[in-house]
C-alpha cells in the first residue's frame, strides 16, 4: 500500500509540476502542453533547436515544450490512439507558433546574404521568393492560433536520431536532400519548400504517396484539414479561434 501511495504522489507531483511550467497566459486561453493530455506523442520542435530552415532557434521558442489549444489536443490523442494500434507514434515537429517567430521568419526570408541552410530546405528556389510562394508567411498566419501543427509518425517503439543527410533524386531527375531522422519515409523531410513536398506531388514514388495518403487519412478522420503544398501541415476544422479575429493570433512564447 506504501509503494501505490508514493507511486500515485509522484505521478500527481509530475502532473501538477507540468502544468505549472505553462505560463499563466497560455492557461487563460485555453492552451496546454500536449504532455499532460498524452505523454505518448513524441515532441521534437524543430525551432528550437539549429536544426530548421534558419539554421538556429528561432524567436519566441524558448523550449521544446508543445503548446496547442486544448481541442487540438485531444483530437492528436484520438488519433494516437488509432496510429499506437497500428504500430505508429505520432512526432510533432511544430505547433503553437508566437507571432514573434513569424516576425523572425519573415526578416530572415529578406536577408538574402543569409543562406546556411538553403541546400537542405529550399534547393531550387530564390530565398527571397519564398514569401509570396507560400511557404514562409510575413503576416499572422494558422500556427499563431494554436490549432495548426506540423507533424508526422514514427514506428511505435522506436526513436528519434539527429537528421542524417542523404541525396535523394526526384521523378523528373532533380536532387534534393533527405534529411532522415528516423521516422515514416513520407518522400522529402520535414520542411523542404518544394512541389515534391506538396501532399499529391507525381515527384515522389508511390511507396513514399501510399505513406503520405495513409496519414493523411487518419488525421482527417479525428477533424484535421492539410495544406496541400506541405504533407505534414494540419489544422484543427473546428479550431477555437477564428482566423478573421486579430485577437485569435498569440504572441507568448513558449517556455
Amino acid at each position: 500500500m506504501k509503494k501505490l501511495f508514493l507511486l500515485s504522489l509522484f505521478s500527481s507531483l509530475a502532473i501538477v509540476g507540468s502544468c505549472l511550467a505553462i505560463s499563466q497566459e497560455a492557461k487563460d486561453k485555453g492552451f496546454v502542453d500536449i504532455k499532460d493530455v498524452d505523454s505518448s506523442i513524441i515532441v521534437s520542435l524543430r525551432y528550437a533547436t539549429n536544426e530548421n530552415f534558419i539554421g538556429r532557434p528561432v524567436d519566441g521558442y524558448k523550449k521544446s515544450i508543445a503548446l496547442m489549444t486544448n481541442e487540438t489536443a485531444q483530437a492528436l490523442k484520438e488519433a494516437q490512439a488509432v496510429f499506437k494500434k497500428e504500430g505508429y507514434c505520432l512526432v510533432i515537429y511544430d505547433v503553437y507558433r508566437p507571432t514573434r517567430s513569424v516576425n523572425h521568419f519573415d526578416s530572415w526570408s529578406k536577408d538574402s546574404k543569409d543562406l546556411l541552410k538553403k541546400d537542405q530546405y529550399y534547393p531550387t528556389l530564390v530565398k527571397t521568393d519564398l514569401s509570396k510562394l507560400g511557404y514562409v508567411s510575413n503576416k499572422p498566419m494558422g500556427h499563431s492560433r494554436g490549432s495548426t501543427v506540423d507533424l508526422t509518425i514514427i514506428k511505435d517503439g522506436k526513436a528519434l536520431h539527429k537528421t542524417k543527410e542523404e541525396e535523394r533524386t526526384l521523378l523528373d531527375g532533380t536532387k534534393i536532400k533527405f534529411l532522415d531522422d528516423g521516422t515514416v519515409d513520407m518522400g522529402t523531410s520535414f520542411d523542404l519548400f518544394h512541389e515534391a513536398s506538396h501532399q499529391d506531388s507525381q515527384l515522389i514514388k508511390k511507396k513514399y504517396k501510399k505513406n503520405r495518403d495513409y496519414f493523411k487519412k487518419i488525421m482527417e478522420e479525428v477533424g484535421f484539414k492539410n495544406y496541400y503544398k506541405e504533407w505534414w501541415h494540419f489544422t484543427l476544422k473546428n479550431e477555437p479561434y477564428p482566423a478573421d479575429k486579430d485577437s485569435s493570433y498569440h504572441n507568448f512564447a513558449i517556455e
